[in-house]
């Protein structure tokens, strides 16, 4: 069993957890009265950003263990909207990325206004109530672990909460869920089953999508020339996290990033 193959096993059993601790129909309760607020738009806020980087706040990972174990959701996000970021992403996965929903919450509560995008391995409708519920703009559908049926009723049920969708695919083969048209295409540099990473992925399938749509290159970038030149490949989005993550200061680490683009 790869490694994406392990985490979504595990999520199917986290998710009945969740479910027994608090009720699909008590989420929805809590989660009705917020469709009437709007929350920021990241495919907006991407397409009118310079940058177009997505910062993110990421732990853990399954294949380099404790990134940053002391780092602060209260403290973290804020410093990369206040240096520049177009958008955040928030690792919301505990058992593999050390992440929790409450990173979203306890950001909002420090000032982050800036569009967050939940990320995890949605496999369930209920884990976009929970995202909606936690803050975020936007959340992560992963074209790997969904078959196109659920990918499209997943992202069905997004829009219905006011939130966009990030679709993430890695090969050709997975190209066939862009006539889903999300809101953001995103292209995964790193396979999830062996977490090898080649920022070349983008480049070689960025031409195959929609031409106006709104691109994302995620994994791997961590050279402001990389990002130059993905953009004049027709990318809007950057998600950088490990790159920003492993130094003593994200937020000004991302500051450095920008001032040489």
């Amino acid at each position: 069993m790869d490694i994406l193959q392990e985490i979504v096993a595990h999520k199917r059993i986290e998710v009945e957890r969740f479910k027994q601790q608090l009720s699909e129909q008590e989420i929805h309760r809590r989660v009705e009265p917020l469709l009437d607020f709007s929350v920021p738009s990241m495919s907006k806020a991407l397409t009118a950003s310079e940058t177009g980087i997505i910062a993110e706040f990421k732990r853990r990972s399954p294949s380099k263990g404790w990134i940053k174990e002391e780092g602060k959701a209260e403290e973290i996000p804020l410093s990369y909207q206040e240096h520049g970021a177009a958008a955040l992403s928030i690792l919301t996965d505990e058992q593999y990325f050390g992440g929790k929903d409450d990173f979203i919450r306890t950001a909002r509560h420090a000032g982050v206004h800036i569009p967050i995008l939940y990320k995890n391995f949605i496999i369930d409708e209920y884990q976009l109530f929970q995202a909606r519920l936690c803050g975020a703009s936007a959340v992560l559908l992963i074209a790997a672990d969904l078959s196109k049926k659920e990918c499209k009723a997943l992202l069905h049920t997004a829009h219905e909460l006011g939130m966009e969708v990030l679709l993430e695919m890695h090969s050709e083969e997975e190209l066939e869920y862009a006539e889903l048209e999300p809101d953001m295409y995103g292209i995964n540099n790193r396979n999830l089953g062996t977490f090898i990473t080649d920022i070349q992925n983008s480049f070689r399938l960025a031409e195959l999508l929609p031409k106006d749509s709104v691109k994302v290159s995620e994994s791997g970038i961590s050279n402001p020339d990389t990002v130059k030149a993905l953009r004049i490949a027709g990318f809007r989005g950057f998600l950088i996290g490990e790159t920003f993550m492993k130094t003593s200061a994200p937020g000004e680490a991302l500051k450095d990033f920008i001032s040489k683009l």
